[in-house]
């Protein structure tokens, strides 16, 4: 009987550790952009982020006539990210270009300049690419054993195609563990590197010019 409550006891005190490790926050509130910053080159940073992009019918909706990002204002260290995104196809939505490009970046480190683009790891989001790695301002990553080359902008590509229709909505899940990554794609590894050589930053949503909506933005501590 002493055994079963001491059993019982060490049970109930690790419930509550395990639920603090996994636990989950949504970085989009679905009402507003609190919590982010934006950025453009002319104007520079904005700490009130609706002042370049907006938040309406529960989405993040970037467009405009300025290539700019969202950066968070946390950094996060060995994580999931859970984002979904799609094109907005709509002709009325102002848009700097036609190129269906834009990116998911992580581990962007807090001193790091703001840019286009700053330093960190891109989940690139791009019509026929999306799921590369695209490695900003000297990040290096180990892929199938071998060490990628530091540069301005190093692209590692996918292992396979996932993405779904233009104007489909898409899921992309992005784990970051004690330097090993990973990228899934609409529930497939669509890449994978170790020994990261940033291993803590911000998240950042890109504007590239061509209308890209984001309806959930969520992360959970590992």
């Amino acid at each position: 009987m002493n055994f079963a409550f001491r059993y019982l006891v060490l049970l109930l005190l690790t419930i509550p550790f395990q639920s603090n490790a996994q636990s989950t926050t949504e970085l989009f509130n679905h009402k507003n952009l609190d919590g982010w910053y934006a950025y453009e080159p002319e104007s520079g940073k904005h700490k009130d982020a609706s002042e370049l992009f907006y938040a309406d019918q529960q989405m993040i909706r970037l467009y405009g006539p300025k290539a700019g990002y969202l950066m968070s204002k946390h950094s996060y260290k060995n994580f999931r990210l859970t984002v979904e995104f799609r094109w907005n196809t709509d002709s009325t939505f102002t848009r700097k270009n036609n190129k269906k490009n834009s990116g998911i970046m992580y581990l962007v480190p807090r001193k790091t300049p703001d840019t286009l683009w700053p330093q960190g790891i891109q989940f690139q989001v791009k019509e026929g690419a999306t799921g590369d790695f695209i490695l900003l301002q000297n990040v290096t990553l180990q892929i199938n054993g071998v060490k990628t080359e530091a540069g301005r902008s190093v692209n590692a590509k996918r292992f396979a195609d996932a993405a779904k229709q233009i104007g489909e909505w898409n899921t992309a899940v992005i784990t970051c563990e004690n330097g090993t990554v990973k990228q899934e794609l609409n529930g497939t590894l669509v890449n994978e590197g170790s020994d990261s050589s940033v291993l803590k930053g911000r998240i950042l949503l890109q504007y590239e010019g061509y209308p890209i909506d984001f309806r959930k933005v969520e992360i959970t501590k590992l």
